[in-house]
């Protein structure tokens, strides 16, 4: 009897649960999807965004669509589907920075704010580092500063925010830096490889230059330290409250379905974890996966905007 009592309950029990933990498969598209990259084609978003939405159809079988619609950085994309019907049925890839800083700067003219859209989740973020050679004369961004102080130290960057977030520290420190602008953060390494820099800025590529022992790390410019390089201190941890984590991240029309959202998560998630997509992150940002989820990818863009306003401040 009491075999019986115990095998009725978890009958029962899993009747319960199986429309819950089932939640994520309960929705379909009733048509295609359509994926708004806000770029235009053949950058790395426009490639990353093609590779998750084919893995997407391979898995599901459903119908993805990519679209570019390049833009003010994701802006332009973003107040199109801002305006969609929020049925699952379109959602935009964009990159976190170029949209914080807009908002930023210029909250008060966009026709979006963060609390605008609902979020499926993040595909990967850069690992942004200040890098050195293997055999320049300092360790740390302390020993940068302590150098700085008597000569004027050439920072490569590729982006304007890694100039932000150096001139925020040399404002700090009461130093100046003489800041050269690079195509890439390749073209960043060779530069420290050849002398003509005394650090860089790279997003990923500095990685295996790390490993094969030509390069290494000065200070982390996430938010948390990186997993491969786990002694070395974030800015923050050095007394400098500045960091910079850009995410490639998924957004809905506000007013997602529960099902529909909890559906795209699922989806999305598994084939952004999926060894091709791995792969592609891999080659083409020199990054892992990263997906914050729905909750999570609201709290980084949320946090952002005021992170951002306070950097901007410091780098003037």
């Amino acid at each position: 009897m009491k075999i019986r009592s115990l095998l009725f309950s978890i009958a029962v029990l899993g009747m319960i649960l199986s429309p819950a933990m089932g939640l994520s498969e309960d929705w379909a598209p009733k048509g295609s999807i359509k994926l708004q990259i806000g770029f235009g084609a053949g950058g790395s978003t426009d490639t990353l965004g093609r590779i998750v939405a084919a893995k997407v159809e391979e898995n599901t079988g459903w119908n993805v669509v990519v679209e570019n619609k390049p833009g003010g950085g994701g802006v332009a994309m973003l107040s199109g589907l801002m305006n969609a019907k929020p049925d699952g049925s379109t959602l935009g890839l964009a990159v976190n920075v170029p949209i914080l800083i807009n908002l930023a700067k210029r909250g008060d003219q966009l026709p979006f704010k963060i609390d605008t859209f609902d979020y499926i989740g993040t595909i990967t973020k850069g690992e942004v580092a200040l890098v050195a050679k293997a055999d320049a004369p300092f360790n740390d961004i302390d020993g940068v500063i302590a150098l700085a102080k008597k000569k004027k130290l050439a920072i490569a960057f590729d982006a304007v925010t890694q100039q932000m977030i150096m001139s925020a520290v040399k404002n700090q420190a009461g130093v100046d830096f003489k800041f050269v602008k690079h195509k890439s953060g390749a073209e960043q390494i060779q530069s420290i490889l050849g002398g003509h820099v005394d650090v860089g800025c790279p997003a990923g590529a500095h990685i295996k230059y790390l490993q094969s022992g030509d390069l290494k790390m000065i200070a982390v410019f996430g938010k948390d330290r990186y997993s491969y390089s786990p002694d070395t201190k974030t800015l923050i941890e050095s007394g400098y409250n500045y960091y910079l984590d850009p995410y490639y991240y998924l957004a809905a029309p506000k007013g997602l379905p529960a099902d529909v959202k909890a559906s795209l998560a699922g989806v999305f998630d598994k084939a952004i974890q999926s060894d091709k997509v791995k792969t592609a992150i891999a080659n083409t940002l020199k990054a892992q996966p990263y997906n914050l989820g729905p909750e999570g990818t609201l709290k980084m863009l949320a946090d952002g905007v005021p992170a951002v306003k306070e950097l901007i401040e410091a780098a003037k």
